[in-house]
């Protein structure tokens, strides 16, 4: 399959490895901390900067304290000038920023246990130790996952899952005994493959002579090209101050299929996943204009600091539209199929940045979707659970903001929820996200058909499997259950006034949605 020009070995075998390590809560236990598991990059901590309650003082002694609780194991800790990361601060206003601190191994050892690869989680730990507090300034540095069906790493504890990224462990997978959730990985079940659409196009009507369509924004892995999805359907470039927003390297997953992992054939797990999104907007919201931008490669990982970077670009350019609509970008729902779980997701343990930028898109009357996850689990991931849902511990509290919406997945029947799907209080509802249609770039796998029987010219064989150069595909995820809900509620919006619409009236069409999704059948 095609390779971006110029692309080695080194590219593809460096791209593949996979960003993040699995927390083990067991590691340096703080009486008052309940850990849980997550991934997180071990070398990086993120450090909150706000200016209120003596925010400065505060600020300086958990530095003091985290250079300490380096200095004990031997490490050095080395945070970055704000120019280096544009925080969020310096992006939206009211907002508070962060920092990344970099832990570092001396080159000759000095003092402290052993100056082996430095350890983030031991290091906040250890602080917190010794200060007898929350370090509430200061969080691992996550990594959030891009998720369809089967795909999130870190979430697994079964020991015959895939184990290696080379081979599979698992004696029963494939062999007709495997079942569960995984039986959304089976072609024919739910796994992405190529389907035939019948259907004529979307409509979409002529743009409104007063206001302006609704627009959708999506923080993915980017458009590929699709008859469905022109240039004024879809925005795939923009720029906040010269400088572009998301991802613009010629690593690009909805245009090259294979990019990283052996040279097999295999397209990579999440490639074309952004396109499909878009899809699915442009079936359930053909007015709606889609700005599409590419935060994920392909494999489907973003480090946190990326991600709130993005975010926070990107609700920049909405409260600029707010202010002046011939600057930033028009923006009324963001959807956000992508999550990470936190280690210590209870009030006053998790950094406040990323619920601030939603929170600060939601009061410019921008409705916020995620996805769920598909991890078939209860444990309230981020940002789906970032709302004041029943039993919530997160110290969010109710407001009068454009909502903010989680979405599972449901079966195609509409009558019973996916075992993929997470579920729990925090999920608000659930919509199709199960063997899904919806749009794929022309992508060619290396896979082939099964049965070859050419007759009289003409070329006769049966499907094969990884040949979406009809444009169309089926694929399973909660990724899919929540553009669904996006689509639904930007149709809802209707044709919106040019500065975009007010709070109380997103809610309102958030409400008239809701109420018109199917409900699963209750079991009984």
């Amino acid at each position: 399959m095609e390779q971006p020009k110029g692309w080695s070995w080194q590219d593809r075998a460096e791209g593949s490895i996979r960003r993040g390590t699995a927390l083990d809560p067991s590691v340096e236990p703080v009486d008052g901390v309940r850990a849980f598991p997550t991934a997180y990059l071990q070398e990086r901590l993120l450090i909150t900067q706000d200016q209120v309650d003596n925010g400065q003082e505060a600020y300086d002694r958990e530095i003091r304290a985290l250079r300490e609780a380096a200095g004990s194991f031997g490490w050095n800790l080395d945070i970055e000038s704000p120019d280096a990361v544009r925080s969020a601060d310096q992006l939206v206003p009211g907002v508070p920023g962060f920092l990344r601190a970099h832990l570092t191994t001396p080159d000759e050892p000095t003092r402290g246990e052993s100056p082996v690869p430095p350890d983030a989680w031991r290091v906040l730990q250890r602080a917190r130790r010794s200060t007898g507090t929350p370090m509430p300034r200061t969080s691992l540095e996550h990594v959030l996952s891009i998720d369809p069906v089967g795909l999130n790493p870190f979430s697994r504890t079964n020991p015959f899952s895939r184990t290696n990224p080379f081979s599979r462990t698992n004696p029963v997978r494939g062999a007709g005994g495997a079942g569960g959730s995984d039986d959304y990985l089976e072609p024919g079940r739910g796994a992405r493959q190529p389907v035939a659409w019948l259907g004529p196009a979307p409509l979409r009507s002529a743009a409104p002579k007063r206001g302006r369509r609704p627009v959708v924004a999506v923080l993915d892995t980017g458009c590929g090209v699709h008859d469905w999805l022109p240039d004024d359907v879809v925005t795939r470039h923009i720029e906040l101050d010269g400088v572009p927003v998301g991802l613009t390297d010629d690593a690009d997953p909805e245009r090259y299929p294979d990019l990283y992992g052996q040279l097999d054939g295999e397209i990579d797990a999440v490639a074309g996943h952004g396109t499909f999104i878009a899809g699915i907007i442009r079936q359930t919201a053909p007015d709606a204009d889609i700005l599409s931008i590419r935060m994920a490669g392909a494999l489907g990982v973003i480090d946190e600091s990326t991600f709130l970077i993005t975010v926070a670009q990107v609700v920049e350019l909405l409260r600029r539209h707010r202010e002046d609509p011939k600057t930033g970008h028009p923006i009324d729902v963001l959807n956000l199929s992508l999550g990470y779980y936190h280690e210590t997701p209870v009030d006053g343990q998790f950094s406040t940045t990323l619920n601030a930028l939603l929170t600060t898109a939601r009061e410019l009357g921008c409705v916020v979707v995620c996805s769920a996850g598909n991890d078939a689990i209860d444990r309230p991931s981020f940002p789906a659970s970032l709302w004041p849902w029943p039993g919530a511990d997160n110290g969010i509290h109710p407001d009068t903001d454009a909502p903010h919406v989680s979405v599972g997945a449901l079966n195609p029947s509409s009558r019973s929820v996916a075992l993929f799907s997470n579920v729990g209080p925090w999920v608000q509802v659930y919509a199709p996200g199960a063997a899904v249609v919806s749009t794929s770039p022309a992508f060619v796998g290396g896979e082939q058909a099964m049965t070859k029987a050419d007759v009289d010219g003409l070329r006769r064989e049966t499907i094969d499997p990884d040949d979406y150069r009809g444009g169309f595909a089926i694929w399973s995820g909660t990724s899919f259950a929540a553009p669904y809900v996006a689509g639904r509620i930007a149709a809802q919006l209707g044709t919106v006034p040019a500065q975009g619409v007010r709070a109380d009236a997103a809610a309102k069409a958030v409400a008239a949605v809701l109420t018109t999704l199917p409900a699963p059948v209750e079991r009984g």
